[in-house]
């Protein structure tokens, strides 16, 4: 395989999860964070839908990256095959 394909691929997965950890880290400051501030119901529902479409996008991206992963790994064997 070569390097590039593994830098990419290592790239990738780090990089998503960075990302992911950042978004749900700011959720979680502006949710739990703000001590003084009361929330309402409407508004604690609303948070509460927003964090489980972020989760369900989360798990999208790594089912993708994984697939991504797979092709490549495929697209390598087959070059080593043919060599």
């Amino acid at each position: 395989m070569d390097s590039w394909a593994i830098v990419m691929i290592v790239a990738t997965v780090f990089g998503s999860i960075l990302v992911m950890m950042a978004i749900i880290g700011w959720v979680f400051v502006n949710v739990f964070g703000r001590g003084g501030r009361k929330h309402t119901g409407p508004e604690i529902e609303d948070e509460s839908r927003i964090i489980q479409e972020l989760y369900q996008g989360f798990m999208k991206m790594e089912s993708r990256v994984e697939s991504l992963e797979t092709l490549l790994l495929e697209r390598e064997r087959e070059k080593e095959r043919r060599s």
